[in-house]
């Protein structure tokens, strides 16, 4: 029985390569596939907080219209992996690369989804008169942006203890966001000149907050390619014991 531990997705076929080069390249394919969405899902969640915090439109308008990209690569890349398990009939690590594949993938449209409503929202709030809480945006970001990052890097390195270490820094996005809407939720009610505005932002941060939780997500796959173990749900606790017991 063929076991896949691959070091990262750049150098995983070529260590153990399949005799059926029509398998390689369409795993090789779909791969590539979620790559491509992380990259883009990932710039689409940059320009558009990027778009609010230096008022530029255009960025925002960017992170809305690249969103189909992203749309049609899921779409694509469920098509392909279902072909794989179809024509192929993969087992042990090829058959959870695909399947971690399809997940993440999930994951990242999700990601750019919760991109394009920030950019629409930032949007409207660059018709408002600016507010200087917007700035108070960016810290939150950069929380969210580094759990994407690492979420994707546990994933193309096979590190499950990188993996493990997004929940707790989810659990600090998810407490800093809870502060930060705290704060502008008083904003509504001590100045209603800028309700609009405040409004947008909080939902801005909740879709922060979400993104660190589909981070968390593809972390979790990241587990379930390099351990064959299932964590979803179960904490950093619980999952480093399933780790060791797969």
């Amino acid at each position: 029985m063929l076991v896949i531990e691959p070091d990262n997705l750049k150098n995983f076929m070529s260590d153990a390569p399949h005799i059926l080069g029509t398998f390689e390249t369409a795993l090789r394919d779909a791969r590539n596939g979620v790559l491509r969405m992380a990259s883009i899902s990932a710039q689409n969640l940059e320009n558009a907080v990027r778009g609010l915090l230096t008022r530029n439109t255009e960025l925002c308008n960017d992170a809305i219209a690249e969103d189909d990209e992203v749309n049609l690569l899921e779409r694509r890349i469920d098509a392909d992996s279902f072909e794989i398990l179809m024509r192929f009939n993969p087992v042990a690590g090829d058959l959870r690369e695909v399947i971690a594949g399809m997940k993440v993938a999930n994951n990242l449209e999700r990601i750019s989804d919760e991109a394009q409503s920030i950019a629409r929202r930032a949007r409207k709030v660059l018709k408002q008169p600016e507010l200087a809480e917007v700035a108070l945006i960016e810290p939150i970001f950069h929380q969210a942006q580094g759990l994407l990052r690492d979420g994707m890097r546990a994933y193309t390195e096979g590190n499950n203890e990188m993996a493990l270490g997004l929940y707790d820094r989810d659990r600090q996005l998810d407490a800093d966001q809870k502060q930060l809407i705290r704060r502008l939720t008083k904003m509504l009610d001590s100045d209603n000149s800028s309700a609009k505005t405040v409004l947008h932002l909080i939902f801005i941060v909740r879709s922060l907050e979400r993104v660190g939780d589909h981070a968390v997500n593809i972390g979790e796959d990241a587990i379930f390619l390099e351990s064959a173990a299932d964590v979803r749900h179960l904490g950093p606790e619980m999952a480093a014991r399933e780790i060791e017991e797969a």
